[in-house]
Parts: C-alpha cells; sequence; structure tokens
C-alpha cells in the first residue's frame, strides 16, 4: 500500500489506516477474537497507521492493540493513541501532571515505554491557544514518555489555532464527501507546515456504505443510536453531524454517482476512502471495520485509479445542494 510521511514523526504510514473506536466500545459489542482477527486483516492488507484512544472501552482497544502487537511483534505499525477526555472538560484538567498520568496508562495499556503519537482528543477549544499545554507536550517528549503529539479537532477553527504551534506532528479531523470544509483552508496550512492530516470519520458512521435506509435501527450501545443529537458528546462525530433521515437520501444519491461514473467493481464506501486519500494534504485516513471482510475491503481502496472529474463535480454538487446548509458553518 501506498504510504506517506506522517509529518514531523519522521515514520512513513499507509494511506489507509484503521480507526479502533468499534473495537473498544460505542458501535455494540466486539468479541476480543473478533478484534484481533479485524487487526490481523488490516496489518495484511498493508495497514501500518492504527488509531486508539484512552477512553475507548476505558482502555479496552488500546489493550487489544497490544495484545496483537506482542503476538505479531513483526508488524511495523505506528500507533496512534488519545488522551483528555477521562477528565472534566475543562481547560484547566490540561496540564503536565494530568499529561505524564494518562500518558503511563496509556504505555501500560499499549505495552510499551514510549507512545509513538498521542494526540489531545477533542478538549475545549481554548486548550489548543495554550502555550502552556503544548510546553508540556514538549516535556512528554523531552522524557521519552511520547515520540510525537498531535491534536483530534472537532471545528477547522480549532485546527487552525493547532497548527500555529511549531511542534504539531499531526492533526485528526473529521473530512467526507458530506463535510468538505477542511479542504478549503486546514488542508492546505497543514500542508505548507508539514503536518500530517489523520481524516476521520470517512464514511460518514456508515452511511456512506450505502448500506442502511430509513428503516434501519442500531443498537442501544451504539452511538448512532445514543448520540444522535449530541446527547453524549458532539454530534458531529455521528453521521457526520448530518441528520440520519438526510444522510441515508443523500448516501443513496451518492451510491447512484457511484454506480454511474466511479471506478468498475468499487464500492460506494471504497469510493468514499478514495475521495479522502486522493484530497492533496491528507496523509491517512482511519475507517473502523467491524470484521476483517470491511478491513480487507477499506484497504483495497487504496488502489482505486484518480476518481473521475465527472464524479468529483457530482459529488461536490450533492454536497452543495442537500449538506452545506447543515454543516458547513457548524464546523
Amino acid at each position: 500500500m501506498e504510504e506517506r510521511l506522517l509529518g514531523s514523526t519522521g515514520r512513513q504510514v499507509s494511506v489507509v489506516g484503521l480507526g479502533t473506536w468499534q473495537l473498544g466500545a460505542d458501535w455494540g459489542e466486539v468479541e476480543e477474537s473478533a478484534a484481533m482477527a479485524v487487526l490481523a486483516a488490516a496489518v495484511d492488507a498493508g495497514v501500518t497507521f492504527l488509531d486508539t484512544a484512552d477512553v475507548y472501552g476505558e482502555g479496552r482497544s488500546e489493550r487489544l492493540i497490544g495484545a496483537f502487537r506482542r503476538a505479531n511483534p513483526w508488524a511495523d505499525v505506528l500507533v496512534a493513541t488519545k488522551m483528555g477526555r477521562r477528565a472534566p472538560l475543562v481547560p484547566e484538567a490540561y496540564h503536565l501532571d494530568a499529561f505524564r498520568a494518562w500518558t503511563d496508562r496509556s504505555r501500560e495499556n499499549l505495552g510499551v515505554d514510549r507512545l509513538d503519537l498521542v494526540q489531545l482528543h477533542c478538549p475545549p477549544s481554548a486548550v489548543y491557544s495554550s502555550a502552556a499545554v503544548f510546553e508540556a507536550l514538549e516535556t512528554l517528549v523531552a522524557e521519552e514518555r511520547i515520540a510525537a503529539y498531535g491534536v483530534s479537532v472537532e471545528t477547522c477553527a480549532e485546527a487552525l489555532t493547532a497548527l500555529e504551534h511549531p511542534g504539531l506532528a499531526s492533526v485528526q479531523i473529521i473530512l467526507n464527501v458530506f463535510r468538505r470544509k477542511p479542504l478549503a483552508e486546514v488542508l492546505p496550512t497543514a500542508q505548507e507546515r508539514g503536518v500530517g492530516i489523520v481524516a476521520r470519520v470517512p464514511l460518514a458512521s456508515g452511511l456512506l456504505s450505502g448500506r442502511y435506509d430509513h428503516r434501519t435501527v442500531f443498537a442501544p450501545d451504539d452511538h448512532r443510536s445514543f448520540n444522535r443529537r449530541g446527547e453524549s458528546f458532539d454530534v458531529g462525530e455521528t453521521f457526520a453531524g448530518v441528520d440520519f433521515e438526510t444522510g441515508v437520501d443523500a448516501a443513496r444519491e451518492f451510491s447512484r454517482i457511484v454506480a454511474e461514473l466511479g471506478p468498475a467493481g468499487a464500492s460506494p464506501a471504497q469510493v468514499a476512502l478514495a475521495w479522502v486519500i486522493q484530497q492533496p494534504g491528507v496523509t491517512t485516513v482511519i475507517p473502523g471495520a467491524r470484521n476483517p471482510e470491511q478491513a480487507r475491503a477499506n484497504a483495497a481502496a487504496a488502489d482505486l485509479p484518480a476518481l473521475s472529474p465527472e464524479l468529483l463535480a457530482a459529488v461536490e454538487r450533492l454536497y452543495d445542494e442537500r449538506l452545506r446548509p447543515l454543516v458547513h458553518d457548524r464546523w
């Protein structure tokens, strides 16, 4: 699989990574054996970037990745974790002593002395402006607790604020055909400053697979049931902030576009991933997977040819006509 340099980390990572939120919690139950099978299938398909967080299943996702790496020491993967949502979401909670405690827990969960990449996990907006916060992150690097640091943001404004800090290695942001705003300024700025872009929620929580209709019901412990209106965290993390009914209709139109204008044999999900990969400035995209077949299909999106100008224009029209008024100014 094609690899790209991840910002200032000095590490090359696969253009399709694996998001592992679903291996921890909030996507319905995933057995440990199934989680291990997903990790194995992704790595076998060329994935070298795994994204996790200390809150995914209260560390379950990290522990599963740690167990996988111990069982497969040959696997050359960069593991990016996140910290900051196990504490009250107030700016004063983000300080060096807390960072040391949080990273100690993640190092234990993952079974490593030094974390490859730690990202601030969608903290309060004021945190991105704090010089003390970034000085504390630099201290973690100096203490060799972490090799590099980045941020995971909700809004383009937060991304641009974080990009002012010279030590930043990466920005993780929602980017998909239903959430195009980062293309205008965030991606060009990151590219100019040599900062990696990790694109999350690339399938709009599965909408862009084209598998759902208005009658689809998700498990009670799936965030697509309990966070549709932002009851537990930012609503933008669920269906990319598009209400389900509108999203289903827009996804149906996207599937029609793919059928008419997409590469032969490519699924809507694969074209949606290829669209992200092919945006200038993107380093890696991190779809989740609940089974090995999904992991392999996601990885295969890296092999698709350049999407046609006709398809790109049709997708942009879909966004402008149906989705821009709902999401563009919110994030």
